[in-house]
């Protein structure tokens, strides 16, 4: 007997007839013996009518109010699941997040998780109850609702699987595993029957959408063994995100490619050569807590140096309205940018043992005439900011060069 901690994204629960099927694939595990804690999200389409619902009450919904409203969505899901399970002899509970309670910090909208209370889930399965559980969402020291912010749920999954040491955390999700590359814009793409913590991590951070990188993230900080499955389909044994890498046999340079549209580039330009140019740039970004992510700083001229980064394309208006703001006291010739680019990355840990990936990543692009604007690299990835209508052109022309077919 193991113990099993499933989740089920927005698509799997779509409908009642869904809801009804998740059911019958959680009565299926139970029946072979295991126990089973089920991480639910909101109905498919739900969250986003909830945060347009508050967008009418408000233009800045009051973040711990919507967080409030948010959490309902994956309340009907939990009860409608212990619903379907008991009809078909299931015995089942649902908990929301505060039920549990999943201790969260108090950044409403994005909250981090910092303790779990196991007790009543441990006692509802040792009396043989499939637990189901409300992703996304938990309960701060104030006693306030809060969520995890977009993907949530995925974290929640992996969070309750390492507080309950459980065996296996299965991502259910409406693919069959972790691809390639998105299957929608390179149909040749293929399933990968294993791919390591520090791949999935990788692609997760630069756009892969299969799963959350905070989900990631922890499932490294804790060991748990994650798989992500489809649960449209019967059988297949989806993808396997291992801690270990196959030793056994050399690795192919590449593993997968991602892109991601919400980017959008920042260019202060002329500004003063100096020690400390860099952080007055960037410190004001941080204090409006915006994410950076690639930065360039060209070689000074005559005393002066251009300075470029990437943020996400919500937050360039405002970063881009800042920057204005402190154009003088920067010194800066000129402040602008561009909101149609993407950024087009490839990864694999083979590359540790093979040369030339970098060159040949730009040498396909080049051929298509493809400009690159920016490049970022670590030991496993290189990633380029390119305009936005060549994405997927990029895609599919890397992954042919790639061999990932």
């Amino acid at each position: 007997m193991a113990l099993i901690v499933q989740k089920y994204g927005g698509t799997s629960v779509g409908s009642a007839e869904r809801i009804k099927n998740v059911a019958k694939r959680v009565a299926k595990t139970r029946a072979e013996g295991h126990d089973v804690v089920v991480v639910v999200s909101a109905m498919s389409g739900e969250t986003n009518r909830l945060v347009a619902l508050a967008h009418e009450m408000q233009d800045l919904p009051d973040p711990r109010e919507l967080d409030v409203v948010l959490a309902t969505g994956e309340q009907v899901t939990i009860g409608l699941l212990a619903m379907a399970l008991k009809d078909i002899g299931v015995p089942a509970k649902s908990y929301t997040g505060w039920q549990v309670a999943v201790k969260t910090d108090a950044s409403h909208t994005k909250a981090r998780i910092e303790d779990i209370d196991d007790a009543a889930m441990r006692a509802d399965l040792k009396e043989g109850r499939v637990v189901i559980v409300a992703g996304f969402q938990g309960i701060n020291g104030k006693g306030d609702i809060t969520t995890l912010g977009r993907g949530g749920s995925d974290t929640s999954a992996v969070a309750l699987a390492a507080a309950l040491k459980a065996d296996e955390c299965q991502i259910y999700t409406d693919v069959d595993g972790v691809y390639t590359t998105d299957p929608r814009v390179v149909p040749e793409a293929r399933r990968l029957d294993t791919v390591t913590f520090e791949e999935m991590l990788e692609l997760a951070s630069l756009g892969s959408k299969v799963l959350q990188i905070r989900s990631v993230e922890f499932a490294g900080k804790y060991k748990v063994r994650l798989r992500v499955l489809s649960s449209l389909q019967e059988g297949g044994n989806g993808t396997l995100i291992t801690f270990e890498e196959d030793n056994n046999m050399e690795r192919a340079a590449v593993s997968g490619i991602a892109f991601d549209k919400n980017q959008a580039r920042i260019n202060v330009r002329g500004v003063p050569d100096k020690p400390g140019i860099a952080y007055q740039i960037l410190g004001a970004v941080a204090a409006a807590n915006i994410e950076v992510d690639m930065i360039i700083q060209n070689v000074g001229d005559e005393g002066t140096t251009d300075f470029s980064f990437t943020v996400p394309r919500g937050d360039y208006k405002p970063v881009l309205e800042s920057l204005n703001g402190l154009k003088d006291s920067l010194g800066a010739a000129e402040i602008d940018g561009d909101d149609t680019v993407c950024k087009v990355s490839i990864v694999g840990l083979g590359m540790r043992s093979h040369v030339g990936v970098a060159s040949k990543m730009f040498r396909t692009l080049a051929e298509e005439g493809i400009n690159i604007q920016m490049i970022s690299t670590s030991e496993i990835k290189v990633s380029v900011l390119i305009d936005e209508k060549y994405m997927e052109l990029a895609t599919r022309v890397l992954h042919k060069a790639f061999e990932l077919a």
